[in-house]
């Protein structure tokens, strides 16, 4: 999976706008959307909410985790533990990069917000190339990958079944297989 369809789902979350104009409920196949009232907020998709934004027709209110002091917790903990610890969001750095590119002058400290997630996001790939280093060092057959979003996965995905691919072919050939023969004649 490409990154850009990672971003293409996290387009789908919900996010709360504050329209500046009238539009009665909007029926679309995903399901409807509004009634639209000047200054009175409602959740939208985050397509939506963008597409508004660049019309000036909204004003986007962050996620209540896109916060300085929630976001420098989130980094925090996750420095501390050797696991993986949840995320506010399953596409907490495509929402970030979306809404900061698109509304940052809606987003209070959008500049230390974007800190915090990449510190938080280098975190969470530096563990995960740790985890895999090990994987590969210690010859397993699965592994947990909990509290991992999609984004990260994607990350080293790629990398991580080339590597193991490798590695069972170095393995079955130093396996005399069932069918191998032999070169003595």
């Amino acid at each position: 999976m490409e990154p850009a369809e990672a971003e293409f789902l996290a387009e789908k979350e919900l996010v709360t706008i504050v329209p500046n104009f009238s539009l009665d409920r909007i029926h679309l196949i995903g399901g409807d959307l509004g009634p639209f009232n000047p200054g009175l907020p409602v959740e939208v998709p985050v397509w939506l909410a963008i597409n508004l934004k660049q019309r000036q027709k909204c004003r986007l209110i962050p996620p209540e985790w896109m916060d300085v002091e929630k976001l420098e917790e989130i980094r925090d903990q996750e420095r501390k533990e050797d696991t993986f610890t949840p995320m506010p969001s399953p596409y907490y750095m495509e929402l970030t990069k979306l809404l900061l590119n698109y509304a940052s002058d809606n987003i209070p400290k959008a500049d230390e917000i974007r800190t915090l997630v990449k510190d938080t996001w280098d975190t969470r790939i530096a563990k995960l190339r740790l985890s895999a280093d090990s994987f590969v060092r210690q010859q397993e057959a699965h592994a947990k990958l909990d509290n991992l979003t999609l984004m990260e996965i994607n990350t080293t995905g790629t990398f991580l079944t080339q590597a193991l691919n490798h590695m069972y072919k170095l393995r079955t050939n130093l396996q005399p297989g069932e069918s191998a023969h032999s070169q003595d004649f």
